[in-house]
Parts: C-alpha cells; structure tokens; sequence
C-alpha cells in the first residue's frame, strides 16, 4: 500500500528539480498540493538536507545533498554511453550545454548533460530534468521520430494526463500536423509560449541500427544570441544531426563489443 507522505515529498522534489528556484505558489500550481502540505514537505526536507530556503531569491531550491540519491544507480543506456562524448564534443566547441533525453513512460528524462562544461548555460542542472513530449524540443524530437504504433501508445497516455503541456493530444489533426512538420524539419524546438522565454532548445532524433528513435540529443541556447530561431537552427541542426549519425555509429561499436570512443578525437570530427 502507497504511503501518500512519500509519494507527495518525492512529487515536490521532482517539480523542484525542474527550476533553478520554487515558490510556494509554483508548487502549488504544479502539483496541486495545498499550501501548508508544501510548507510541512519542504521544512521537512530542508531540515534533513536536501532542500535549502533561499531568502535572496524567494523561494526553494534543492541541495547538492540530492545527488547523492542516485549513487545507487548503475546501469547507464547504451545510447548514452555512446552519445556522452559528442554531447561533450559539441559544448567546448559551440560552448552552449547539449543534453540526451530518452523516453520514460509519457515524458523524456534527461540522463545526461553538459551544464557543468558550458560558462553560458542558461540553467543550473538538467539531469533527471522531466520534460513534457509535445511542447519541448527534446521531447518532440523523440515522439515525431518513433515508429506509429508507439506513437498510438504515447498520445493515449497523454490524452490520459491532466499537465496543460500536454493539451494538444486532444486535438489529432492539429497533433499530426505538428509532428508532420518535425519531420520534415529534421529537428524540433521548444514551443514558444513554454518558460523560460529567455531560451530555446534545438533537438534531434537519435536513432538505433534498426532505425528505431532510442534518444534525442538537444542544444540549449540564449534566445537573445541570435537575430531569430532560424538562424539558430541553420547554425546548430547540421550540428546536432552529424553528432547524432556519429553516435549511431558509436552505438554500433558499443553493441559489437568493440572498444569505446575516445572523447579526445571528437571535437575535430563535430562539423563547423
């Protein structure tokens, strides 16, 4: 039988590894929680480490006591393993974090990125971020690519799902449409309405030798860096694409027992 205390701290902690700072009101939004449910959790937390009050910015924020719960966790994806030397390739050359999604259940959690090699990333961490499939860039990047009976699968689910991000499984026309124009794209970004405003993340599909979507491999950036999204998206998708057919090949090695990549011979192999 679920204990409801858990399952509601463990909700909090989850909402709060997606912003830098929490509020109070934000969680409440988030999470449905009452008010003083969120202040007992988040004292609770706060008093055994893995949450700090930070007064300066008003709000919550979790500890670097919090990775330490993911210690235990060994088992790493092929795809990341293969992908984790380009994702780092790609950030000291262009200098902006990358980071590789894989699908969990109706959203893709980042398993991996390079916030901690980039000096101009616009968020703090990323890792274990989850991130709705319709309206972010690394998640439509996986679900536009994925084989149609999946597809069905997902979209069900999200029908299912209360998160307004996930409103336009309603709508199949205006769904199809969307994922028909990723596709043709070869790349999706983050809907614009979706905050942060002050960024964009450009992705793409990463496939498997079957030639299934296994991951999706996404650039963050500054909106304000370029004139418009499109001149982002011709400076970085040829990028994100080349490293993603690089990764399949890796992926392929990996698969056939022969020796990993090495990071060092990457960089000069990402394209200009």
């Amino acid at each position: 039988m679920a204990i409801r205390a858990i399952e509601r701290a463990l909700r909090v902690l989850q909402e709060m590894n997606l912003q830098p700072i929490s509020t109070i009101a934000h969680l409440h939004a988030r999470t449905g929680l009452p008010k003083p449910t969120l202040v007992r959790i988040l004292q609770t937390m706060e008093e055994a480490g893995y949450v700090e009050n930070d007064h300066r910015q008003g709000g919550y924020q979790v500890s670097g006591l919090v990775t330490s719960l993911s210690s235990g966790y060994h088992k790493e994806p092929m795809v990341v393993e293969a992908g984790r030397p380009w994702a780092i390739a790609i950030t000291r050359k262009y200098k902006w974090p990358t980071s590789i999604a894989l699908l969990d259940h109706d959203a893709v959690v980042v398993r991996f990125s390079t916030v901690a090699e980039s000096s101009i990333s616009p968020f703090h961490k990323t890792v274990n971020m989850r991130l709705p499939l319709l309206t972010r860039g690394l998640g439509l990047a996986y679900l536009a690519f994925t084989d149609p009976e999946e597809l069905n699968l997902i979209v069900d689910m999200l029908r299912k799902c209360d998160d307004p991000e996930n409103g336009l499984a309603h709508f199949p026309d205006r769904l199809k449409k969307r994922l028909e124009q990723v596709r043709k794209a070869g790349y999706a970004t983050r809907s614009s309405f979706v905050e942060p405003k002050n960024s964009n993340t450009i992705a793409v599909p990463v496939f498997n030798e079957e030639g299934r979507a296994v991951a999706s491999l996404g650039l963050t950036y500054f909106t304000t860096a370029f004139r418009s999204e499109k001149e982002a998206c011709e400076r970085y998708v040829p990028v994100l694409k080349s490293a993603a057919s690089e990764i399949l090949l890796d992926l392929k090695r990996l698969q056939g027992n022969a020796l990993q990549p090495s990071v060092t011979t990457h960089p000069e192999r990402v394209p200009t």
